[in-house]
């Protein structure tokens, strides 16, 4: 302990005072968590089309699917740790809610996602993020729609779509971490939404570009476009009318739904609507709004 006197006064009649000032035995506050966002962009932020990549062996993905299944009930991580996942438990300033998060071996190529799992509520939504680095903004929008959603599942696929001559383009193959993640969550009942970007010129009258894959569009495809359209997006409607090769048709997560019978949406965004941080909060709005999780 340090002691200073803080003040001597002889002349002016003061009274002598000795202050006690306590040194480097108080701890220092720890740092602030970093927000999803942060940790979303910055491992998105490191994806390209010359990454290292390969697609996980028939083993690998039995492991990754019992790993998943005993990170989400809670049982450990031992088995995703297995395949070179980092896992720990988090809570996000934005919105004080827990979560888990699994992160695949950085730099190396087994770049097979990041998984965040909110702790706040059971299991309720899949919301997917299959190209990160390619369409872009679509992780922003999957945290923003994952905030809004307690119990929801943020999947995040590790690579850019382009790498290994584009087998980690995780929306058409099954051989993915990726897909494992997305069956079990399907296999659940849990209704998956999975976002995408378009290139404005490819539909320059569209804003939005909503189908339900290989399934039959339901109430939540419905209610998705009711409100998109209530807020001012001029909005594709695959079921109804022709939206060029946007309509996910072959998108394996949507097989899956249509073969599971369960909740797919589809969503393809123009590049002006993901630049805008407004606009993607109307569409993040919209999503939260239209009561996904239910049927």
């Amino acid at each position: 302990m340090l002691l200073s006197v803080a003040g001597v006064a002889v002349a002016l009649g003061l009274v002598l005072t000795l202050v006690l000032t306590l040194g480097d035995d108080v701890p220092p506050k720890p740092a602030p968590e970093a927000g999803l966002d942060s940790l979303v962009t910055d491992f998105t932020g490191t994806l390209s089309a010359d990454q290292e990549y390969r697609s996980p062996k028939s083993d690998e993905r039995r492991t990754a699917a019992a790993g998943f299944a005993a990170l989400l009930d809670r049982h450990g991580a031992a088995d995703f740790e297995k395949l070179g996942f980092s896992v720990r438990d988090g809570v996000d300033p934005a919105t004080g809610r827990p979560y888990t998060v699994a992160v695949n071996e950085p730099g190396t190529e087994r770049a097979w996602g990041m998984y965040v799992i909110d702790r706040s509520a059971p299991p309720s939504l899949a919301v997917e993020v299959p190209h990160p680095a390619f369409d872009l903004r679509t992780e922003l929008l999957g945290v923003d729609l994952f905030r809004r959603t307690p119990g929801a599942v943020l999947l995040v696929a590790g690579a850019h779509r382009k790498a290994d001559d584009s087998k980690a383009d995780v929306a058409h193959e099954e051989d993915s971490v990726f897909h494992v993640v997305a069956s079990a969550l399907a296999g659940r009942g849990l209704a998956q939404v999975q976002l995408h970007g378009f290139h404005d010129d490819n539909l320059p009258s569209t804003d939005v570009v909503l189908s339900a894959g290989a399934a039959v569009a339901g109430d939540a495809a419905r209610r998705t476009a009711t409100r998109l359209t209530a807020d001012g997006f001029a909005v594709c409607r695959a079921w109804e009318e022709r939206c060029g090769a946007l309509e996910g048709t072959k998108n394996v997560q949507g097989k899956l739904a249509a073969a599971d019978d369960t909740v797919f949406l589809h969503v393809e965004l123009s590049r002006t609507v993901r630049e805008s941080p407004g606009r993607r909060a109307d569409v993040v709005r919209a999503l939260a709004e239209a009561e996904l999780t239910r049927p």
